[in-house]
C-alpha cells in the first residue's frame, strides 16, 4: 500500500533528477517540456536519451502531485484527517499515512 511519505519521497528524487537536467541544459524543466511536446528536436544526437529521460521524469513527476493532491484531498473528505493542519502535524512526526491505491 502506498504511503504518502512514500510518494514524496519520489516527489522529492524525481525533483533532483530534473535539477541535474535542468543545470546540465541550462533551461527550466517546465520549458524543456513545453518544447519537447511540441516536437523539438535536440540539436546534438547524444542529447536524445537524455531528453527522452527528462521528459519522463517530467511527466511522472506531475502524475504524482497529482495524485498526492487528490489523496490528501480525499483523506480530507473521508475524515481520515480532520485538518490539514493535522495531517501536517502527522506528517512532521514522519508517521506512515497510508491511503489506497
Amino acid at each position: 500500500m502506498m504511503t504518502l511519505d512514500g510518494i514524496l519521497r519520489d516527489i522529492h528524487a524525481m525533483r533532483e533528477d530534473l535539477l541535474v537536467f535542468e543545470r546540465k541544459y541550462g533551461v527550466p524543466s517546465e520549458i524543456f517540456y513545453e518544447a519537447y511536446q511540441q516536437g523539438q528536436e535536440p540539436a546534438e544526437q547524444a542529447w536524445v536519451l537524455d531528453w527522452s529521460e527528462w521528459a519522463a521524469t517530467y511527466k511522472i513527476l506531475q502524475d504524482r502531485l497529482a495524485l498526492y493532491t487528490e489523496r490528501i484531498h480525499q483523506m480530507l473528505l473521508d475524515a481520515r484527517v480532520s485538518s490539514f493542519a493535522e495531517l501536517i502535524e502527522r506528517t512532521a512526526r514522519h508517521e506512515s499515512i497510508p491511503f489506497p491505491g
